[in-house]
């Protein structure tokens, strides 16, 4: 007979449990964090083909300790209350982590986008959104949506006309979602925003000789094999941005539903790239010494590096016996299950947990909101006076010294900061102090994983907010 497969939420509270059992929390903290703030069922008809067809939503909170509350609102026919319960509580252990100043929240459409128009879904997402509202579960001050699984910017869009058509005279509508059309209040970055943080996560622990050789990896990042798992924005981004800052990297396989692309001496990831972009199917990828197979277990890839990008669950305990890698990076929510990473521990696999990894995402939602309500782009004050100064610099030192600077240096000197830098920048910097903190608890107690180390991290914090707070 089989064994029950533990609930997601039964997952995300065991790894909490965990943690709690290794460092010394309040019993009353704990208690609090054990059940969401509140979630709401929402039913709600839409008029679809001369048709009413009633449709099911829901949006949960984790915690009130900060506001607004942050998550994604996902699209799929499988949403239920027990994944987004999970996923909200993740929001707050994330926020914690790299130190977004947000409470934790997710939300969910049960629909198949497939049946549905483009106007139809318009109709729906507007809907979906004003119920939400008048429920007081949307707002730029208590809680903010993004994209998730099967919704992205125009999504985005249709939820802040759903809003403003309730409160027109609210000057910070734009704020009240992230993840949003630049045109219209988004901010340059967050499509790739997610991605990205996983790639300068990896990165940053390739800076950390001690990780690295604990970890058994090459002390180099291209001497290591990488497998990638789900071609979706976050994997996509992912490889773009590796292969933007470290292009050594060596990738030899990248694993979807319907197959996989292997190379044990690495796949040419700039013809992925490009093919990939405008195929949207690996099966139609053709790159030399690269091919195609139908099989995509995970348990039949070898590699130093395995990133899991697509979803919850999917590493469970029959391929945690099974897997052949070093170093786990969970690029999407949940991908290892509580008993799995029991497992993997006990056989000395490093996972690099989803509360970390994937919180750039957040970590740009926040620089967006914080766009909304200050009313003006990042850079807008600053650009021209910074290249002014830095060139009348440039002009003392060729003065001063009687030589010409390089035209091509001369012009990446001067260059004022643009609002993807600044964006790029600050997601650099919250993913590698991030990190920094996590070894440091983690190396003061050699019985921790890097998971415990995070959810520590992140309770210290999260303790120490709700104490101040007397809650």
């Amino acid at each position: 007979m089989a064994l029950k497969k533990p609930s997601f939420t039964e997952n995300v509270n065991s790894m909490v449990q965990q943690a709690v059992g290794k460092n010394k929390f309040s019993k009353n903290f704990i208690n609090l964090l054990a059940r969401n703030h509140s979630t709401i069922k929402l039913n709600f008809p839409v008029m679809i083909k001369n048709k009413t067809q009633m449709f099911t939503g829901y949006r949960s909170v984790h915690t009130l300790h900060k506001l607004p509350s942050k998550g994604g609102i996902r699209y799929a026919p499988t949403v239920n209350p027990n994944t987004i319960e999970a996923l909200a509580a993740l929001m707050t252990y994330k926020c914690a982590v790299v130190e977004v100043p947000f409470g934790g929240s997710k939300g969910g459409l049960v629909i198949d986008k497939s049946q549905y128009t483009s106007s139809d879904l318009e109709r729906i997402t507007k809907k979906f959104s004003m119920e939400l509202t008048k429920s007081g579960f949307l707002s730029p001050a208590t809680n903010v949506p993004a994209p998730d699984i099967g919704t992205g910017s125009q999504e985005m869009a249709w939820f802040v006309e759903g809003y403003k058509s309730l409160h027109g005279d609210d000057i910070n509508h734009m704020a009240c979602v992230t993840g949003k059309p630049v045109e219209i209040g988004g901010i340059v970055g967050r499509d790739e925003a997610t991605g990205r943080g996983v790639a300068e996560a990896l990165l940053e622990f390739f800076r950390s000789p001690k990780e690295i050789k604990n970890s058994k990896l090459e002390k180099e990042l291209q001497h290591n094999s990488v497998v990638i798992q789900g071609m979706g924005k976050v994997g996509y981004h992912f490889l773009k941005s590796i292969f933007e800052l470290y292009p050594a990297i060596k990738v030899t396989g990248i694993i979807e539903h319907n197959g996989a692309l292997v190379n044990p001496q690495g796949i040419n990831v700039e013809i992925f790239l490009k093919q990939f972009f405008k195929r949207k199917n690996i099966a139609q990828i053709k790159i030399p010494q690269t091919h195609f197979q139908k099989n995509n277990s995970l348990e039949d890839f070898e590699s130093d590096i395995l990133v899991p990008c697509a979803k919850e669950n999917v590493i469970d305990q029959r391929i945690a016996k099974k897997i052949k890698t070093k170093l786990i990076i969970e690029a999407a929510n949940g991908p290892v299950t509580y008993n799995a990473d029991q497992i993997l521990n006990k056989r000395g696999i490093s996972v690099l947990p989803d509360i970390y990894i994937n919180a750039g995402g957040v970590v740009v939602s926040y620089f967006e909101w914080v766009k909304n309500i200050s009313q003006i782009r990042f850079g807008r004050l600053r650009k021209r006076f910074e290249e002014d100064r830095e060139a009348h610099i440039v002009d003392a030192i060729e003065k001063s010294s009687g030589r010409s600077i390089p035209k091509f240096l001369r012009e990446k000197i001067v260059r004022g900061a643009s609002e993807l830098d600044y964006v790029r920048s600050g997601l650099e910097d919250a993913m590698r102090n991030a990190f920094i903190d996590i070894c440091e608890i983690k190396n003061k107690n050699k019985n921790l994983s890097y998971r415990d180390a995070t959810y520590i991290l992140a309770l210290k914090r999260l303790e120490k907010t709700h104490l101040d707070l007397g809650l």
